[in-house]
């Protein structure tokens, strides 16, 4: 009777509440800005957005002493592994937001709709996390998906924006039917959706048809995370995408898609660990192959930061193939790192404004150093940070995957990760060999707005000094990764 009484939904008050601001800024969007929204209501909604996230992270770190909780009949689950991931989709999309406003006024993409788009995106992914079965799993997933297909097109006057878009929603729709059909499979084989349920089925035995739904469903999930062979639309959609929104795809939905995938497979799938490991290690192998070789010929710095995306979701994987705790927890921290090295690097890319024209090409970094050396000295941090250059952040995230491989007996695994990271270095130097040694082709216009050059320069000092003080992190995916698997 009381199963959707206040006390009872309290585990899921902070989706409640991103729910009720996305809709409460939709009407003042609607009528607190004139015709069309306008200018004025972009910012006050997009502030109000930021403000919204902010205060759903409070709610969430809040509930954090709370252990495994559940709502709506055991469909939805809070504990300490969706609250990590929370904070870390709720930090990227604020930040990404954020970065997004300067850019819209000179684009004209100065819309309403477009941060109440990144609250509705934002709820998808949070959900996405606490899915306890393959329905609230699946209407998640589609909640979060919907609207990054509108947001992708959102520069409707670019024919460029629009194809990303129709792209990814015709991929999209590709990877939801397998998923869809998958879950199918699962349930006709096993009779549950549960995630415990499933889990017990399982331990006890499979069948053949429920192995070949989980073939889908790590398909369908595969694609989401742009791991290979589903990685095909990551190119063009990050080329075609309007910048901030590629920095926001970067991020975000790979955080969720990510958490949504270490559940699935740590959770229900868990007894069935030796026979998804083998695909795990396989498209993990391929990631970090195609992101190594791939980026070298880019001319576009968007699409090789779409390659590299290939190439770091291949070293999370490698924590997954481990299907260990400290797998789970090496997860945990190379993605709260990556985080603040794709967004200072889309930062600086935002930045790449030449006479009020954005550019994108990896040449027109050329001696960067000696007309704005802070950008470039922030741009070099993030590339080395990325290559896995020490002290930086970007090689422990690195070193903690490494290790959960060595410890799980997947030596072959660690050592062509090792040898992919050696590949992948490359283009990442050569960007800073461009902007400090070769002669400037051109002078970049002032930084495009404060919240660029502040997000550019808390990305830089977090990724630079994380060694110093990387507690918070580490003890917050420690505690992800074991109640991940205490439950």
């Amino acid at each position: 009777m009381d199963r959707f009484s206040l006390v009872a939904l309290s585990p899921a008050w902070p989706e409640v509440f991103l729910a009720l601001s996305g809709m409460a800024l939709l009407m003042i969007g609607v009528y607190g800005g004139g015709p069309r929204g306008g200018n004025n209501s972009f910012r006050l909604v997009s502030w109000l957005a930021v403000a919204a996230m902010v205060v759903t992270g409070g709610l969430v770190t809040l509930g954090s002493d709370g252990g495994s909780v559940q709502a709506f009949g055991g469909v939805f689950i809070a504990d300490s592994f969706a609250r990590f991931m929370k904070v870390l989709i709720l930090g990227s999309s604020a930040l990404t937001l954020l970065l997004s406003l300067a850019f819209a006024e000179k684009e004209d993409m100065a819309r309403f709709e477009y941060p109440v788009l990144f609250v509705f995106a934002t709820l998808g992914m949070m959900m996405m996390v606490s899915a306890n079965d393959l329905l609230s799993l699946y209407l998640a997933l589609e909640l979060q998906s919907l609207t990054l297909y509108i947001i992708a097109a959102f520069r409707r006057d670019s024919l460029k924006s629009t194809e990303a878009g129709l792209k990814y929603f015709v991929l999209g729709a590709l990877s939801s039917g397998m998923l869809l059909y998958g879950i199918t499979l699962v349930y006709g084989f096993a009779g549950s959706i549960s995630f415990p349920v499933l889990a017990e089925t399982f331990a006890n035995g499979v069948s053949i048809g429920a192995v070949f739904g989980l073939v889908f469903i790590a398909a369908g999930l595969a694609f989401k995370v742009a791991a290979v062979p589903f990685h095909m639309w990551t190119p063009d959609v990050y080329e075609g995408a309007p910048t901030p929104v590629t920095a926001f795809f970067s991020v975000a939905p790979k955080v969720a898609a990510v958490g949504l995938f270490v559940r699935v497979m740590m959770g229900p799938f868990a007894p069935l660990a030796g026979e998804w490991q083998q695909i795990i290690v396989f498209i993990s192998i391929a990631s970090m192959a195609l992101g190594a070789v791939a980026a070298i010929n880019q001319t576009n710095i968007k699409r090789l930061m779409a390659y590299s995306s290939i190439s770091h979701i291949g070293y999370v994987l490698i924590g997954l193939a481990a299907a260990t705790e400290q797998g789970v927890e090496a997860i945990g921290v190379y993605l709260a790192i990556y985080i603040f090295m794709s967004i200072g690097t889309f930062a600086v890319i935002l930045a790449m404004r030449s006479k009020g024209v954005a550019v994108e090409g990896i040449d027109d970094l050329k001696g960067l150093a000696r007309t704005r050396p802070g950008l470039a000295l922030a741009m070099a941090i993030f590339m080395f940070a990325m290559a896995g250059i020490p002290p930086l952040a970007g090689f422990f995230g690195k070193l903690y995957v490494f290790l959960a491989a060595v410890q799980a007996g997947m030596y072959a695994l660690a050592v062509f990760g090792v040898l992919a990271s050696v590949v992948a270095a490359y283009y990442y130097v050569r960007i800073v060999k461009i902007m400090y040694f070769d002669e400037p082709v051109g002078v970049f216009d002032p930084m495009p707005g404060a919240e660029v050059g502040a997000i550019t320069f808390v990305s830089a000092v977090f990724v630079m000094f994380f060694f110093v003080y990387p507690q918070p992190i580490l003890i917050g995916a420690a505690r992800a990764a074991h109640a991940l698997f205490a439950g």
